[in-house]
């Protein structure tokens, strides 16, 4: 789940410094960075112009790949994100099964 995360905050911020991806999760995330880097999710997209040029990171053709996106412009919004939590609260509720839950 924290990787996840950090990679949902890469791909909807990039190109994003860590420093400001650890400002928005509120946890160190070098290790999780560096994962993501191993598992070719995300790359080094360049280098910011602030003191010490702190790299930059951005995701991958094969996070398009892996998550069945043919561009970024195909990731949710905020209203469809909303719209999805809102429909899963509601059968965490209900008690029914949900997608992804291997009922």
């Amino acid at each position: 789940k924290p990787a996840l995360e950090t990679l949902s905050v890469i791909a909807y911020r990039q190109p994003i410094q860590r420093s400001q991806i650890e400002a928005i999760r509120g946890v160190a995330v070098d290790s999780i960075v560096r994962t993501l880097l191993d598992m070719g999710l995300i790359k080094v997209v360049g280098r910011s112009e602030l003191p010490g040029k702190p790299w930059l990171y951005g995701t991958t053709q094969a996070f398009l790949e892996h998550f069945g996106l043919k561009c970024l412009d195909d990731l949710p919004g905020m209203t469809e994100m909303r719209r999805n939590l809102q429909v899963q609260q509601e059968m965490d509720l209900t008690g029914e099964a949900g997608p992804g839950s291997g009922s």
